[in-house]
This record gives C-alpha cells, sequence and structure tokens, in this order.
C-alpha cells in the first residue's frame, strides 16, 4: 500500500515526475495506475457524480415522430419525410442517403451496415447490407513473403474496400416497408448534393485534415477540396459544399433503383476506379451482392426485452452477453460508475471481448454457436475465476469452452414515427472517410472495411481488437463489426432505440447507455450525455472519458490491479429514442458531436 500512496502523491505534484509514477503494483502484484498516453493523469478535486455528463443537453420531445442522428441536415430529412406521411422506413432511407452527403466520414454509399427494425405490431426484423470480400480476396492478400501484416494496405487505398452494400440494403429494406415513393425518399438527398449545404465547424475540420491525404491517394481529383486551383486553401464553417458527381450518382439510384448503382455507368466508375488503383472489386462483383434479411436477435434482461443485430455482427451477441452478465449484480444499488458497479462491467466486457474474437465471424460460412453464447449458464461460467480482490489478468482469459463446438468511423440513426414503427440503423465506410479513395466521376468516398477481418490472426486491426481464424478473409465473405443497432421492449412495447458509432467501443457505449437508462434513472439525454469508459480485452487496460470516475473509485481500481487511461477525446456518438410514460418520444443526440434529435 505504501507504493499506492506514493503514487497518489506524484498525482498531486503532477507532471514534473510522470515517468517515474506512470504506474504502480497493486497488492495482487498487477500492474495498476491512470495514465495518458506518456503524461499523468490529474485528479480534479471535485466529484464527478455531483456532474457525471459531457454537457447539460436536453432531449428533444415530440408525439407524431423523432429522429435521431449525426448531422442535422439528416435528422431534417428524416423529419421532413415523416410531416410528410412516409414511415419510419422512408425516413431511414432518405437519412442514409442524405448522411451520404452532408457526413461522408460515415454516411455512405460505399459502405454498408446493419438494420433493426420494430414494426408497430412488435414484429421484429433485421437486415445485414455489410460489404462483402471481393471475389478475388485471399486470406493472405495483406501479407509479405514472410508472413507479416504490410502496413496500411488495409485501411487506405483501393485495395482496402470491400463491396458496398448501403444502396441493396436500402433497396430491400424500401421494397418490403416502404410507404412513400422510392423517387420520393431519394430526392431530399439529390437536392442537398446538387444545391450544397452549409457545412459546420466539424464537417469543416474533418475535410481539412485528410487534404493531404485526399491529394495523395486521388491524384488528378478535386473532391472535397475547397478549390480546384489552389489545393492549400481550407474549407471553414459556413461554407457551401457542392457535389455534382454524387448527385449524378444518387439520380441513377433514384431512376433505375438497385441497377443505378450496382450495374450500368456507376458499377462501370466504380471498376474502373479499382483498375486504377490496384484494387479488386469486379463488375462480377457488384451485380452478385445482395443484403440478407436474418432473425433479429431477441433476449430478455430482467422485465425488457433486447431485439438487436445477429452475426455477421458481433454487436447483438455481445451486447446481451454483457448485460446478462451484469443482471445478477445489484447495479443500481450501488450506483453509477462506483467501484463495484465499474470492476463488474470492466470484468464482463473483458470476458465478452474474448469470446468475440474466438467464436463470431459469418454465419454464412461457419457455424456460430449464438445460443449457446447466450446461455445463462455458460455465463455463469464465466464468472468462475472472477474476484472483487483483484483485476483479472487478460492473459490469462481466452474464449470459453463450449461442448460441441468446433474451432474454425461509423454512423448511427434511430427513427420511431407517428404509429410506433422503430428502426435502428447503424452505417459505416469502417475508418474516417473509409479508405479515402473517392471515385472518380460518381464522388462518393469506398470503406475501408477489409480491415474488418482478421488480416492475420491475433494481429490487432486498427480499432485494437484481436480475432481470429473465426473472422479470416474469405472470397464473399462478410466482415464482423462491432455495430450494435438496439430496440428495446418493456412489457411488450416500444420502449427505446439506440445505438452510436465507435469501431470497437459501440457495444460498451450501447450496454452504458442502456444500463443509465434502466438501471441508475437517468433520462435518454443523461444517459447520452453521461461520461463513458471502455474495456476489450486486449489490450487489458480501461480507456475513460475525464471525469468519469471519482478520486475513490479510480483509487480502488488501482488498488485491485486496473490499468486506466484517461483520453484525450471522447467516447460513442450516440443517437437514441426514449417512448416516454406519457407514450411521448424523448430524442436524445450526442453533443460531443454535431448529432442532432428532431421531433414534432
Amino acid at each position: 500500500m505504501k507504493k499506492l500512496y506514493q503514487y497518489a502523491a506524484c498525482l498531486l505534484i503532477g507532471g514534473l515526475v510522470a515517468t517515474a509514477c506512470k504506474t504502480t503494483k497493486s497488492p495482487s502484484g498487477q500492474a495498476g495506475g491512470v495514465r495518458q498516453g506518456q503524461g499523468v493523469y490529474q485528479y480534479r478535486e471535485e466529484d464527478p457524480l455531483t456532474k457525471p455528463f459531457y454537457s447539460d443537453r436536453k432531449g428533444v420531445i415530440g408525439r407524431n415522430g423523432m429522429v435521431a442522428s449525426a448531422h442535422p441536415e439528416a435528422s431534417q430529412v428524416g423529419l421532413t419525410i415523416l410531416q410528410a406521411g412516409g414511415n419510419a422506413v422512408d425516413a431511414a432511407v432518405a437519412v442514409q442517403f442524405a448522411l451520404a452527403v452532408v457526413y461522408p466520414n460515415a454516411g455512405n454509399v460505399g459502405g454498408g451496415g446493419f438494420m433493426v427494425y420494430r414494426d408497430r405490431s412488435g414484429k421484429a426484423y433485421s437486415l445485414d447490407y455489410r460489404e462483402k470480400a471481393p471475389g478475388r480476396s485471399t486470406a493472405n492478400m495483406y501479407l509479405d513473403s514472410a508472413g507479416n501484416v504490410r502496413p496500411g494496405l488495409s485501411t487506405s487505398g483501393h485495395l482496402a474496400s470491400g463491396v458496398p452494400g448501403s444502396v441493396d440494403g436500402m433497396v430491400e429494406a424500401h421494397k418490403r416497408f416502404g410507404k412513400l415513393t422510392w423517387a420520393q425518399v431519394l430526392q431530399p438527398a439529390i437536392d442537398l448534393a446538387t444545391n450544397g449545404y452549409a457545412l459546420t465547424e466539424r464537417d469543416a475540420t474533418g475535410l481539412n485534415r485528410i487534404r493531404k491525404e485526399l491529394q495523395t491517394i486521388n491524384p488528378g481529383k478535386a473532391y472535397f477540396l475547397k478549390s480546384t486551383t489552389d489545393t492549400s486553401s481550407r474549407w471553414k464553417q459556413g461554407d457551401k459544399l457542392v457535389q455534382a458527381d454524387l448527385a449524378r450518382t444518387l439520380q441513377r439510384i433514384q431512376q433505375q433503383g438497385r441497377a443505378g448503382f450496382y450495374e450500368g455507368e456507376t458499377a462501370r466508375l466504380l471498376t474502373d476506379e479499382m483498375k486504377r488503383g490496384g484494387g479488386i472489386i469486379s463488375e462480377e462483383d457488384l451485380k452478385n451482392y445482395h443484403a440478407v434479411w436474418r432473425d433479429p436477435l431477441q433476449a430478455t434482461y430482467k422485465e425488457y426485452n433486447v431485439i438487436t443485430m445477429p452475426p455477421t455482427s458481433s454487436g447483438g451477441v455481445a451486447l446481451i452477453q454483457l448485460m446478462r452478465l451484469s443482471e445478477q449484480y445489484p447495479l443500481r444499488r450501488w450506483g453509477w460508475n462506483r467501484d463495484s458497479t465499474v470492476q463488474v462491467m470492466i470484468e464482463a466486457e473483458r470476458r465478452v471481448y474474448a469470446d468475440r474474437a474466438k467464436f463470431l465471424g459469418d454465419p454464412d460460412f461457419l457455424k456460430i454457436p449464438v445460443a449457446q453464447l447466450i446461455d445463462p449458464a455458460y455465463l455463469r461460467s464465466r464468472w468462475q475465476d472472477f474476484s472483487f480482490a483483484h483485476a483479472t489478468d487478460s492473459r490469462n482469459v481466452r474464449g470459453g469452452t463450449l461442448p460441441g463446438y468446433e474451432s474454425l468511423e461509423t454512423t448511427h440513426f434511430s427513427i420511431v414515427d407517428k404509429e410506433g414503427n422503430a428502426v435502428s440503423i447503424t452505417t459505416t465506410l469502417n475508418g474516417g472517410y473509409g479508405s479515402r479513395v473517392v471515385i472518380g466521376g460518381a464522388g462518393f468516398f469506398m470503406n475501408n472495411e477489409m480491415d474488418d477481418f482478421s488480416v492475420k490472426p491475433g494481429v490487432p486491426n486498427m480499432f485494437g481488437l484481436t480475432g481470429n481464424q473465426a473472422n479470416a478473409i474469405a472470397p464473399n465473405k462478410r466482415m464482423l463489426s462491432s455495430m450494435t443497432p438496439t430496440i428495446l421492449e418493456k412489457d411488450g412495447k416500444l420502449f427505446m432505440v439506440v445505438g452510436t458509432p465507435g469501431g470497437s467501443t459501440i457495444i460498451t457505449s450501447v450496454y452504458q447507455t442502456i444500463l443509465n437508462v434502466i438501471e441508475h434513472g437517468m433520462t435518454m439525454q443523461q444517459s447520452v450525455n453521461a461520461l463513458k469508459f471502455h474495456h476489450q480485452w486486449l489490450p487489458d487496460k480501461t480507456i475513460f472519458e475525464q471525469g468519469a470516475f471519482t478520486e475513490p473509485t479510480t483509487q480502488t481500481l488501482i488498488s485491485r490491479g486496473y490499468i486506466l487511461e484517461r483520453l484525450t477525446n471522447t467516447l460513442g456518438r450516440m443517437d437514441c429514442v426514449l417512448v416516454r410514460p406519457d407514450g411521448s418520444y424523448e430524442g436524445a443526440s450526442d453533443p460531443r458531436a454535431d448529432n442532432t434529435a428532431r421531433g414534432y
């Protein structure tokens, strides 16, 4: 304990002794401590439980419909569609395409995603429009002759892209559930691309940040540059971004539906771009791509029913595991982010991410033991090596043992309409602005989703997630995802629509946001505002937003061997809707970015 007190003293002294004070040893002998890069976390004097929120933003209340998305223009598009008589799916399709225009870092036609839909009668559906590996993909395509990963190939440039699924996904969703015409739901995005929209400060900052990389990867193109003559010119808030080529791409989709993207002119432009840059997506890959309707994953947590995404997403399985692992503990009595609450949640996350690495992948390519993974008896067995006395060492945690099993930047929006139909969609290019490749003549970014495969078993991807053979690259296979679009019911009625971007942190952000409401009594917006933390098995550390833990909680966790790392940025970009007791909707959008809720 003497060393622990010395460590606390170091924190009070400050950065003068940062190197010496970076970590300490807990009574259990494991490394514990708080760190921030090369420096030291300075404890704040005030108790964050008096204000455990990122901001004081209030939720938006509406009775007839609600849209919460990553961009104010896209949320307004969704609201306009609802007010015009469209249902939640009509609004979702319109928002997906609007985000492709106004939120190019994650909104897309060149990426993919997942949709969870619950209709007003309570029937649930899920649509997998995740990207696929091109037909010419190989398991070792990103390795050198010595079997080592070639840095950057799976994250940047033409070879990083999977076959896009977003357009086909929206076509399928609208065909099955849409109410307005296809032309009507596409028109708002076309108008935004044709006439332009005013950049927010965050929009401008993002485009300026990738300016040089855009020029390197897209020589001879001027897409997303402020000036075609002065390439050093920088965007600023309020500048108008017009995207004429993207408008024409969207018009082809509007006029021809699926064929307007996967065949004809757009397909030719996409495959020509791939040939130009060494990519391997072919016309045959595009023609053969189809989204897949899957049975949604459903499970109970106390009096709630959780409806979420099955594999190819790992998010639904992991979310249900986390909630069921937590269910036996009195988190409500212990309190929000108190030491025991946090310890249970970290240890649950540690075990769930180990299972993710071992068992999960594309269900069209391997048998995934979903029912066993979420079985309460199996989950009880995962707690056998847990002790409140000390942190579990991730080196000693592996995916669980299941009898009979043989091993083998993102954005979210939530919509509820007047009738109670609800849509939860998470869609992505993977990293911000995807592969940074813009399709010449078509004006949209391609994804870098190939990095979500295990490019080599045991080697972490861009989000630090370690994968295994279950998620190895194979032609026409869908890569594993952490996206977790989710809908909750209470007493058989719609209760919550929730989701977020965030790579590997998606699952834990959704988990905390749900618990904040149903265990800790927060409003939907308070739950979104609440400060968050994340653990993912490997690397063995817990990252957290500044102020998420009190000083006593931090000291207790350190004494038990937990390594804590304060973030200089934030976790999550939640967009959620809660049905309040009086039947009205509370739309909650994340104050950490430009996220906006619109209701009426």
